[in-house]
Formats: structure tokens, C-alpha cells, sequence
């Protein structure tokens, strides 16, 4: 069921096997194989401990693949994995490269949004590839997706801890080309109701889309720039950690006030990890509260507790992908195959 006032036209539904058409012209990558060679790069922070690299190198080996190394991933330049233009400098060698199948950001932190001025979009668009991050990466994605329509994925780091979980839905995801139901596994936990992973319905109903978002802070921070989506008939999905409710409160007013809420026809919420607290004492406000003055006025499906983001075991979304999400159920159902 399609919210009301949006036609599968106006969102771009298409049939399975068709090129996905949203954002500006709709591209996919073509799907990962076993044994292709992916670009590792560092678009926002500096990795002080080099262990990590390492680690991100024996990680992406361990899924059958033959990672290589930006030229600048080593480089430091304040409190950046090198100068702005050198990072971005990566990210276009690797689009570049016809030997280069996917390109994995690092790490996050910050930076990602000052790479964006030197990036080389029309390249980019004429060399399609999986390109899979989150946190700070949010930006990286969400403009290649506006500026290319190229689904990009918010996903692991190369530095994640890659659990069996994230495993699976990053290979379910960019590597099988499925179309699951993304639905929390229900476990009790020695518990007589299910304590973790949690969904709560905010406004019941169902909706179709494709998916733009990711982490609320760097979605936000793109307000006013021409790297920020077009959000008319997406579903919109937001995840966050270590924020004070109130900052959570002032950047959903940010969405609400450039009429996000207005245009999309569903929002999820994912992981907001250590985020403020249940209130702070009488009239404070816990960040339910929040998210339902925010979810409920437009009357647009709307759920909380979806598994991704800054959480142990964290889905693969793709940006760009379209799916319809139940808002009673709490899934997110991949409608066609996010790569080709």
C-alpha cells in the first residue's frame, strides 16, 4: 500500500531485471564477485593505529576479496586521513580503475563532506561501482546518489568489526543481489518479552520508496548544499550515536523545517546509540518522545528499533534501493535487487 497521493511512477517502482530509476537518472553497480580486486579508501578521519588497517585488510580477504590500498590512506593531516583534495583523490582513482569492483571507505569520524568539492562526479557516474560506509561516509553516499542516481550503500566500514550477521547482510545485499525482508530477529534472551532489537511502531501502515538517509548529524549537516537528496517519495532512514536528545530534537526540527517529513512517504528509525537518556527528570522529554512529534504529524508510516547503524549487528542498506517498509512489522522489504 503506497501512501497517500504517491503513484509507483512518481516513486520509480519498476519490475525486477529493470535499471532502478531514481534519484538523478538511476544507476547500479554491478554486483561483487568472489575474488574481485576492492579499493580501500579513508575519506574522513585519521586511523591512528595502523592494527586497524590490517585488521580491515585480513576482514575483506576473509570475504574472498583482494583488497588494495588508496595512495593516501596512510597519510595524516590534522585530525584527517590527509588533505582534502588527496582524499578525494583516492575515491576518483578508484572509480577510475577498471580493476577496482567496489570501493570500501575505512573508517568515519568526520571529514567526508570536505572531499566532496574535488570529487570527480561525472567520472564517477560513467563508472559505476559498489561503495559501501557509514557514519561520516553518509555524506560520500548520499551526494554521489544525488549528484549520479548510483546506489550506494550504507554499510560496514572496512574497519567494522565484521560480525556473521553483518556478514550475511552484506553479502545478501551487494554480493548475491537478493531481495530480503528485512525484519529484527525476535530472541528473549532468558527474558519472559523480547528486551533487544525492539521495534516500536510510531505511525502504523505501509509505504514504498526508495531508501536515502543514514547517520541524522552528517545527513543534516548537508542541509543547504546541492549534495543533499531529493527526498520527494523517499523513505527516509536515520540512525545516530552519542547525541544529546535535545541535538537529536534541533536536527529533526532541521528536516522538518526544509519540509523533508513533507515529502518522503515513510521514516525509519535505526540505531541510536548512547544517545542522551530516558529524560533527565519532570518535563524532560525521552527520545520516543521526540521521535513521535517528529513521526506522527505528517501521519507517514513510521518505526523505531531497525538494525543498523552504530549497533553490533548492523544491516547493509542501500541508498538508492527501493523497498517498501511496514511500520507494524518493523521490516524494510528490498522490492528489486540493489546491484545488477
Amino acid at each position: 500500500m503506497l501512501a497517500s497521493g504517491v503513484s509507483l511512477a512518481s516513486l520509480g517502482y519498476i519490475q525486477p531485471g529493470d535499471a532502478v530509476a531514481s534519484g538523478a537518472g538511476g544507476v547500479k553497480p554491478a554486483r561483487l564477485r568472489v575474488g574481485d580486486t576492492v579499493r580501500l579508501v579513508a575519506p574522513a578521519g585519521v586511523i591512528y593505529e595502523k592494527v586497524r588497517i590490517d585488521i580491515a585488510l585480513e576482514s575483506l580477504t576473509a570475504l574472498g576479496l583482494k583488497p588494495t590500498l588508496g595512495n593516501h590512506v596512510y597519510d595524516r593531516h590534522g585530525y584527517f586521513a590527509g588533505r582534502d583534495a588527496d582524499r578525494a583523490a583516492d575515491i576518483n582513482a578508484a572509480f577510475a580503475d577498471p580493476s577496482v569492483k567496489a570501493v570500501f571507505a575505512l573508517s568515519g569520524g568526520w571529514g567526508a563532506a570536505r572531499t566532496l568539492p574535488y570529487l570527480d562526479f561525472d567520472l564517477i557516474k560513467e563508472n559505476p561501482k559498489v561503495i559501501i560506509g557509514y557514519s561520516d561516509i553518509t555524506a560520500l553516499l548520499n551526494a554521489i546518489y544525488a549528484k549520479t542516481g548510483l546506489t550506494t550503500f550504507h554499510g560496514p566500514n572496512a574497519t567494522t568489526r565484521w560480525t556473521d550477521f553483518n556478514v550475511q547482510s552484506f553479502q545478501d545485499m551487494v554480493m548475491k543481489g537478493t531481495t530480503p525482508e528485512l525484519v529484527n530477529p525476535q530472541v528473549r534472551d532468558n527474558s519472559l518479552a523480547v528486551r533487544t532489537n525492539r521495534i516500536q511502531t510510531i505511525n502504523a501502515g505501509t509505504a514504498e520508496g526508495a531508501l536515502v538517509g543514514g547517520n541524522l548529524t552528517v545527513l543534516t549537516a548537508l542541509a543547504g548544499t546541492p549534495y543533499l537528496p531529493d527526498f520527494k517519495g523517499k523513505i527516509l532512514f536515520l540512525e545516530d550515536v552519542g547525541e544529546a536528545i535535545y541535538r537529536v530534537d534541533r536536527m529533526l526540527s532541521t528536516l522538518e523545517l526544509a519540509g523533508v517529513f513533507k515529502k518522503v512517504t515513510g521514516i525509519v528509525f535505526g540505531g541510536f546509540t548512547k544517545v542522551g537518556n530516558d529524560g533527565a527528570g519532570f518535563g524532560s522529554f525521552a527520545l520516543m518522545d521526540i521521535f513521535e512529534q517528529y513521526g506522527k504529524q505528517h501521519g507517514k508510516p513510521c518505526f523505531y528499533g531497525a538494525m543498523f547503524g552504530h549497533v553490533e549487528n548492523a544491516r547493509t542498506i542501500p541508498i538508492g534501493g527501493t523497498a517498501r517498509i511496514d511500520a507494524d512489522k518493523g521490516s524494510i522489504h528490498l522490492l528489486v535487487p540493489a546491484v545488477r
